[in-house]
C-alpha cells in the first residue's frame, strides 16, 4: 500500500491548526488527498496515510510541523499494515477514525503499537458507543464532534469522559461562543478556525500600537523619506524593539545582526520594511509579538504561499509579489482588529487591485488568495482543483509552495520555544 501511495506526486497537503487552552498551536492535524481522490471527493484513509509516511522523508516533518505534534488518521488497514511502524511515535498521533470497529484483533493491535511507542485519539466521537467504550482505555485523546453531537448533550458527553487522565479536544470549532462554551466545559485542544473567523464589534476602535503601525505602511505607501518613518516608528517603543527583534529572524534573510531603526530601515528597503510591518500587526495588545499566535501564523502563511504563488505566476516581477504577500497577510486583519474587512481598509490606503482581492476575492490576486483559502480545508477538494487550473497552477507547483511557506514561517518562529503537549 505504501509503495502504491508514492505512485502519485500530486498530492494536497492540509494543515488544521490544534489549540491549547492558552490559544496557544500545540499540534497539527495533517491531511494529504491526492488530486484523483479530490475529483471524486474520495477519502482513501489508507492511501492517504500510507503517502504522509512515503512522503514524510520527502517533505521533512520539521518543515511541516515546525516541532509540533501531528494528528493522522488511521483506519482498520493503515493499523493492522506494516508501514504504520516507520511514522515517528514520538511525533505523531494516530486518529482511529470513527468507522473503525473494535475487533478483537483491531484491540490487540492497538494495543502492541502503544507498547512501540504510539498514542492515540479517538476521532469524531459524538457518544459513549460500543467501539468508543472498547477503545477508550487505550486512547489518550478523546476528539469529541460539535458539529456532530446535540448541543444539550454536551456537558454529559463531557462529565462521562472527564476524570479519566485524557485530553479532551473538540473538533470543528467554527466560532467563539463554541469555543467559549467548550473552554467552561474543561475541554484541553480545540480544532478549528473559530481564532479566523471575524467577530464584529460595533464602534470598535483600532488600538494606539496599531494605529502607529498603520500610520507608517501609509508613510511608505505615499514614499516618505527615511527619517520620517523612523520618527514615527520611535513614537512607540514596542514597535521600535519588535521590529527589531523580526528584522533579525532567520526569515528576514539579513546576513548579520541589525542593531537599530535607521539601520533596519536602511538595509532592508520599503517593500521588506512594509512585510515586517504587516506582520507586526499580528502582535498583541502591549505590542508583544507572539509568533506562536496561531492568527499570526495563518496570517503569515497565506502572505507567504500569495508571494510565491505571484513569484510563478508572473516571474520576475518582483513587486507584484510583494502585493500578493500584503493581500495574503491583510485578509485576516478583519478576524485581528473584529472589524468587517471595509472598515479595516478605510484605516490604511492599498491599491486598487488589493481591495478587489480582499473585498470581492476578484482579479487574479483574488482567485490566488481563494486557492489559499481553499487549501486550508481539504474537503473543499474539487473547488481547488478548479480554482488551480483557472490559475494554470500545477498541483505540484503548489506543494512545493506550500512546503517552502511552512519552512519560512518556522523561521519566523525560529526564536520562540514552541510548547510541546505532555498529555498527548
Amino acid at each position: 500500500m505504501a509503495n502504491e501511495a508514492t505512485i502519485s506526486d500530486d498530492f494536497f497537503l492540509a494543515r488544521q491548526p490544534i489549540l491549547g487552552r492558552d490559544q496557544c498551536l500545540v499540534a497539527y492535524e495533517l491531511l494529504f488527498r491526492t488530486e484523483g481522490a479530490l475529483e471524486a471527493n474520495v477519502t482513501d484513509h489508507a492511501s492517504a496515510t500510507a503517502a504522509v509516511i512515503s512522503h514524510a522523508s520527502q517533505l521533512g516533518m520539521e518543515t511541516v510541523l515546525g516541532g509540533r505534534l501531528a494528528f493522522l488518521n488511521v483506519d482498520e488497514v493503515v493499523l493492522m499494515s506494516d508501514f504504520v511502524r516507520f511514522l515517528p511515535h514520538d511525533n505523531v498521533i494516530l486518529e482511529i477514525l470513527e468507522t473503525v470497529k473494535a475487533t478483537p484483533e483491531l484491540v490487540a493491535r492497538v494495543v502492541e503499537l502503544r507498547e512501540l511507542g504510539f498514542k492515540f485519539a479517538l476521532d469524531d466521537v459524538i457518544a459513549a458507543s460500543d467501539d468508543v467504550n472498547k477503545l477508550f482505555d487505550l486512547a489518550d485523546v478523546i476528539k469529541i464532534d460539535l458539529k456532530g453531537i446535540n448541543r444539550s448533550k454536551l456537558p454529559a458527553l463531557v462529565r462521562k469522559f472527564s476524570g479519566h487522565q485524557k485530553k479532551l479536544l473538540a473538533e470543528k470549532v467554527e466560532t467563539v461562543e463554541e469555543f467559549d462554551e467548550c473552554m467552561a466545559l474543561g475541554f484541553d485542544y480545540f480544532q478549528g478556525f473559530y481564532f479566523a473567523r471575524p467577530t464584529i464589534m460595533s464602534g470598535k476602535k483600532i488600538a494606539p500600537t496599531e494605529l502607529v503601525i498603520l500610520r507608517l505602511l501609509d508613510l511608505i505607501n505615499s514614499d516618505a523619506d527615511d527619517s520620517e518613518i523612523e520618527m514615527a516608528v520611535k513614537r512607540d517603543a514596542s514597535v521600535g524593539l519588535n521590529l527589531l527583534r523580526l528584522v533579525n529572524t532567520p526569515a528576514a534573510g539579513t546576513t548579520s545582526h541589525i542593531d537599530s531603526l535607521g539601520e533596519a530601515i536602511h538595509r532592508l528597503g520599503r517593500d521588506r520594511l512594509q512585510r515586517w510591518l504587516q506582520i507586526l500587526l499580528y502582535s498583541k495588545p502591549g505590542g508583544v509579538v507572539e509568533l506562536n499566535s496561531p492568527l499570526l501564523q495563518m496570517a503569515s502563511t497565506r502572505g507567504k504561499l500569495m508571494e510565491l504563488m505571484a513569484q510563478c505566476l508572473r516571474p520576475g516581477m518582483r513587486s507584484y509579489a510583494d502585493t500578493g504577500f500584503t493581500v495574503g497577510i491583510m485578509s485576516l486583519m478583519d478576524a485581528l482588529f473584529s472589524m468587517s474587512m471595509q472598515d479595516v481598509l478605510e484605516t490604511v490606503e492599498v491599491p486598487d487591485e488589493v481591495r478587489a482581492a480582499l473585498l470581492e476575492r476578484s482579479g487574479e490576486l483574488g482567485e490566488m488568495l481563494r486557492v489559499v483559502e481553499l487549501l486550508e480545508n481539504p474537503n473543499e477538494g474539487p473547488a481547488l482543483t478548479r480554482a488551480l487550473r483557472k490559475l494554470g497552477i500545477k498541483v505540484r507547483q503548489v506543494r512545493e509552495i506550500e512546503l517552502r511557506a511552512f519552512e519560512w514561517v518556522n523561521e519566523l518562529a525560529h526564536e520562540v520555544p514552541v510548547p510541546r503537549s505532555r498529555a498527548a
